[in-house]
């Protein structure tokens, strides 16, 4: 059963698999019980009790196993976040990690411009040309993705299969190509084991706030429930909270995004999809801390532990075991490739 215990693989792994191209521009640490990292977080900064959460939670670990010496930045608006990258740039950190795809052009631009500083995004917006192949980043650079809609078609399928309803709901954060992949996933799990079911899909806005509004989520969250919703997966940052909270006043369930956010909401959380933003973090130091750093794009699904679901003691209660048990299937399909899981709606 891959599920969180997964994630925790990926940080003994001595290498996770490198997709779409060949190991490319590796640079060995010059002094290898010395690494400095700096990392500037997503909108939502430190307390998102998800994403940046994950990040932090990987660098402390990396700082306690690997004897890193980590700098955070929690940057405020637009230009903060290109500052922050280029402060620790100019500092020549050994890494410097930006955490959100919002951070994909500066990013690129600072590889280029200091070709002897390592860089790492997580969740970098990786493009294609003309001809639909995959621009490749400067060889200083890891893109570190992962394939969120693997993940969320097994929550979708457990909504539907555990909530007692035939509507669920989706609420999003910032309506863009990188939360499509999350309503994407989860409706085609919601379709497969239900096909007559009934996917209610909000965001709340259009810009970086919207990962940031708890007011907004919850107003979208009990319109939901009180439409007939049962359960409600978010993926929206800290807006999510707005949605648990919801969820303990309307006696209905909600389903978390990221990390495990159970203690959010206890008792209404009917599982969360977790990304391994901790591990790949940790990873992206380890290998600078023993010189086997290379650029290049990563890719973390269900097959390489990137991604699953939380099933423990806290909600064993809330999903029967034959839905866990299908539920296990439907995975085991998605990683042989029988079931091909859409990224886009």
């Amino acid at each position: 059963m891959r599920r969180l215990t997964i994630l925790i693989a990926v940080l003994l792994a001595a290498h996770i698999a490198l997709l779409f191209v060949e190991p490319r521009g590796a640079v060995a640490v010059t002094d290898a019980a010395a690494v400095d990292v700096g990392i500037v977080f997503d909108v939502g900064g430190r307390g998102d009790k998800s994403f940046n959460d994950g990040a932090y939670k990987g660098a402390d670990s990396a700082k306690a196993l690997l004897g890193a010496d980590i700098r955070f930045i929690e940057p405020g608006e637009g230009s903060d976040r290109e500052a922050g990258l280029r402060l620790l740039a100019a500092q020549g950190m050994d890494l410097v990690i930006g955490v959100g795809f919002i951070f994909t052009d500066d990013l690129t631009d600072l590889a280029v411009e200091y070709p002897g500083v390592k860089f790492a995004g997580v969740d970098y917006a990786v493009t294609v040309d003309a001809q639909g192949n995959v621009v490749q980043p400067p060889s200083n650079l890891a893109a570190l993705k992962f394939r969120e809609e693997e993940g969320s078609f097994l929550v979708g399928a457990i909504a539907v299969l555990a909530g007692g309803s035939k509507r669920v709901g989706f609420v999003g954060g910032m309506d863009i190509p990188l939360i499509h992949k999350f309503e994407a996933g989860f409706r085609a799990g919601v379709r497969h084991v239900c096909p007559d079911c009934t996917v209610i899909a909000q965001y709340a806005g259009v810009t970086p706030e919207a990962f940031r509004n708890p007011g907004k989520g919850k107003e979208l969250a009990l319109s939901q429930y009180q439409s007939g919703v049962n359960v409600i997966f978010h993926a929206s940052g800290s807006t999510g909270l707005g949605v648990f909270e919801a969820a303990r006043q309307t006696r209905k369930y909600a389903i978390g995004v990221d990390a495990d956010q159970y203690s959010e909401a206890p008792g209404h959380i009917m599982t969360s999809m977790v990304k391994g933003v901790d591990a790949v973090t940790f990873d992206a130091i380890r290998r600078v801390r023993e010189g086997t750093f290379q650029g290049g794009v990563y890719s973390y699904g269900l097959k390489e532990g990137g991604v699953g679901y939380i099933y423990d003691d806290n909600n064993r209660g809330l999903i029967p075991p034959d839905v866990i048990a299908r539920v296990e299937q439907l995975e085991a399909d998605i990683i042989a490739g029988r079931i091909r899981v859409p990224s886009t709606r």
